[in-house]
């Protein structure tokens, strides 16, 4: 007679552990926190020993008339904790009354100083003639109107500002393109300067 043998492997799944087991996980845990929990607690007492000896010397370093740790700031240094905490009631510090804001003195108003655009408005509307930016560049100079700060290329930088201003407005623009890299003042540049 053939007996059947079964393909089926043996379960995977673990057996229910024994509540035995689980007490005694928990209690070598508990076991291992203990010197942990005094190691804490012994650290947190020497920070807060180290914290009053330095009240001590401040205090007794300190100049007369001058507030010592924990004054006018509402909290009391021995019922706080070294984390910050308040003391074991929880209650709230009463409420300081803040020190008037002082008054800033008012800064030193620089004068304005004209822009390179403005100024080579200015400085198109009063020539008769058709100028380069270049040309403008070296006339803003001569009258005192604008100096560089000590660019490589203000031509360019003042050509390519013209460009978009005449882009930008159109026919109010300040300035008209008379040729190529050639401006004229418009009407409305002797307004704008």
């Amino acid at each position: 007679m053939a007996t059947k043998t079964s393909s089926k492997t043996p379960s995977t799944k673990s057996a229910p552990k024994s509540r035995g087991s689980i007490k005694s996980a928990k209690a070598a845990i508990d076991a291992a926190a203990k010197p942990m929990s005094a190691m804490r607690k012994a650290s947190i007492k020497e920070c807060e020993d180290r914290i009053a000896k330095i009240d001590r010397e401040a205090a007794d370093n300190a100049p007369v008339g001058e507030t010592g740790p924990g004054d006018g700031d509402g909290r009391d240094p021995a019922n706080e904790s070294p984390t910050g905490h308040r003391g074991a009631k929880g209650g709230k510090a009463p409420k300081v009354a803040k020190a008037p804001k002082v008054a800033k003195a008012p800064k030193a108003t620089k004068p304005n100083r004209m822009g390179a655009l403005a100024a080579a408005a200015q400085v198109l509307a009063a020539s008769a003639v058709p100028m380069r930016a270049k040309e403008m560049i070296a006339a803003m100079e001569a009258k005192g109107v604008w100096t560089s700060p000590g660019g490589k290329t203000p031509e360019a930088t003042l050509y390519a500002a013209i460009i978009r201003e005449i882009a930008a407005k159109g026919k109010d623009a300040r300035f008209k393109k008379h040729d190529r890299g050639v401006f004229v003042a418009t009407a409305s540049a002797g307004k704008g300067a």
